[in-house]
Order: C-alpha cells, then sequence, then structure tokens
C-alpha cells in the first residue's frame, strides 16, 4: 500500500482527521487499506491527546466501496474470500468501537463498502453532493450480520431492506429522511470539523461515558455492565474535569477541561 493511501492529521483541538486517498479511485478501499484502517483507529483511540476522530475522503468523494479490481486476484477461493471479509469486519469494527467520538465527513459517493464505514461513525455529516447506498444486490453478494446490523439499528427495518434489496443510490435529501446521514451542511468535511471541535471542547470522560452508556442500551447489554456504567458516572463525578466545570460556571468562563 502506498504510504499516502491513508492520510491522519491532529489538529491543536485534539481532532484527528483520518483520510482516504485514492482520489483517482474514489477512495475505493484496497484489502491493504482495509488492514491499515483497523491499526490507525486503535493507534488514535490510545492516543490522549485525540478527543474526537473525522473519517473523510480526499477529492470529491468520501468512498466508493471496497477496491473491486482486486477481487479476481483476492477473492478468487472461498479461504481468500474469508481472510478478505476478516479483514473488513475487523476495520469496521475499530471503527464501531473507538472509545472516542468518530464522525463521517461524507461528501460525494458514500456507496457499499464506504456506506458501512460511515455507519460505522457515531455520527454522519453530508452536503449535497452527497450520494449513498449499497449495491450489493447487483453484485451478487449477501452482506454479514456486522454491516446488517449496523444499517438496521442507524436507519430500521424497513428502510434497511429498501437499502439492501433495491441497491438504490440515494441523494442527500433521501439519506437525511432515513438518517442514513444525521446533517448536511455546506459543504461535508468543515461541517464536521466544527461539529467534531465543539464535542472536543466538552469534558472527555462526560463524553466517553455517554458513548458506552449509550452503546451498552443500544446493544441490550445495559444490565450486564451496570458496575462497569456505575464506575464511569463516579469516576466522572470525582473528576477534575467536574470540579473544573463548576468553577467554570460560577466564574462565567469556558471551562478548560483536561480529561481527568
Amino acid at each position: 500500500m502506498p504510504d499516502d493511501a491513508i492520510l491522519v492529521d491532529t489538529d491543536a483541538f485534539g481532532v484527528a482527521t483520518v483520510t482516504l486517498n485514492r482520489p483517482a479511485k474514489r477512495n475505493a478501499v484496497s484489502l491493504a487499506m482495509w488492514r491499515r484502517l483497523a491499526g490507525i483507529f486503535a493507534e488514535l483511540d490510545a492516543e490522549p491527546e485525540v478527543r474526537v476522530i473525522i473519517l473523510t475522503g480526499a477529492g470529491g468523494h468520501f468512498c466508493a466501496g471496497a477496491d473491486i479490481s482486486e477481487f479476481a486476484t483476492l477473492r478468487s477461493t472461498q479461504a481468500d474470500a474469508q481472510a478478505y471479509e476478516h479483514a473488513s469486519d475487523t476495520a469496521t469494527r475499530a471503527v464501531r468501537d473507538c472509545s472516542k467520538p468518530t464522525i463521517a465527513a461524507v461528501h460525494g459517493f458514500g456507496l457499499g463498502g464506504g456506506c458501512g464505514l460511515a455507519l460505522a461513525c457515531d455520527l454522519r455529516i453530508g452536503d449535497t453532493t452527497t450520494k449513498m447506498g449499497i449495491p450489493a444486490a447487483q453484485r451478487g453478494v449477501v452482506y454479514g450480520p456486522l454491516d446488517c446490523g449496523l444499517l438496521l439499528r442507524q436507519v430500521g427495518l424497513a428502510n434497511a431492506k429498501l437499502v439492501l434489496f433495491s441497491a438504490q443510490i440515494f441523494t442527500t435529501a433521501a439519506c437525511l429522511s432515513m438518517r442514513l446521514l444525521d446533517q448536511a451542511g455546506e459543504a461535508a468535511l468543515p461541517a464536521a470539523i466544527a461539529q467534531a471541535r465543539a464535542i472536543a471542547a466538552n469534558a472527555p470522560l462526560s463524553v466517553a461515558g455517554s458513548k458506552i452508556v449509550l452503546e451498552a442500551l443500544a446493544r441490550g447489554e445495559a444490565e450486564t455492565r451496570a458496575a462497569e456504567i456505575a464506575a464511569l458516572i463516579e469516576r466522572a463525578a470525582s473528576s477534575a474535569d467536574y470540579r473544573e466545570a463548576t468553577a467554570a460556571f460560577m466564574e462565567k468562563r469556558p471551562a478548560r477541561f483536561q480529561g481527568c
């Protein structure tokens, strides 16, 4: 994989931007890129200075999906296909399970595996150029439980069936209506950066704790993880950031959160 196929940049606000950088192929994801994405999100997840992660694409598109030109050689046998699916699922899980808030800035095409990566993020922000869909039915492919589950929890059963059965490419308005997109601005990446910086300015323990609680509720795990959730609440309530928030409110100034 070329060194610049995926770019990573972190700004002074603690916002890391991960850019799929194959504009000539509409940022289609190669097998090497699937493998690298998993490592990048694990590394950013472990970096204390990173508070929010944006996933986007270079040029005019977010991601046109997996690089189908590789399939004849890299998915030619059942074993190869299973290894490929493992790599793409590992990358998707790394995005989904990241403890930091994640935002997909979806301009242009967000199709197939690209749509799946966007669905793995916490939020999806588009613009008037956004076109999303999953053309698996035109490729003779059945999506697995991971990607279908992400689609289902975002858009609901009827819309998930529409997306998969029709193989349609949906406009920005349709994406917003069915919640493939959460927001749309004049330009996806600047809008995502503005949202990410607003999140990054908040107390990291509070944001991380909220993500854990919401994900536990969404997966039906709140009761089995009750002790973990109680510990998160207690940690936030006894943190320096909690005291800083109170002091900032009383002094009528912005809080300066340190994540501890």
